[in-house]
């Protein structure tokens, strides 16, 4: 049980600064980790709801996927995604803002600040 305490001090030292974007069923999180040489990264993971089942027995999952991206690629990662924002707003327009779910009285935070 020890092992298991000691891994998730670990695991939660690690993280530095968190952010979290609420998207309809998706939740993203952005967090900055350090990793053993105490240089710090980007996780970027999408969780998404998954319910399953019938009525009597419903499943309910979380399917995650998670990126990192490291310091050297900030850079062209940011151009790349920026020309990939332009492209889908210059042919279809910009997204309509979502409404905030936060509004129905079931607001979750997750931001976490070390």
């Amino acid at each position: 049980m020890e092992e298991i305490k000691k891994n998730m001090t670990e695991t939660e030292k690690e993280i530095v600064y968190s952010q979290t974007v609420k998207a309809g069923k998706r939740i993203y999180y952005i967090d900055v980790k350090k990793n053993r040489k105490d240089e710090m990264f980007l996780a970027i993971t999408e969780s998404k709801k998954i319910v399953s089942g019938n009525n009597e027995e419903v499943q309910i999952n979380f399917e995650k996927h998670k990126i990192f991206l490291y310091r050297e690629d900030f850079k062209n990662f940011v151009q790349a995604l920026n020309k990939a924002v332009n492209f889908i707003e210059e042919e279809q327009g910009q997204a309509p803002d979502r409404e905030e779910e936060e509004s129905s009285g079931n607001d979750l935070n997750f931001d976490i600040k070390f």
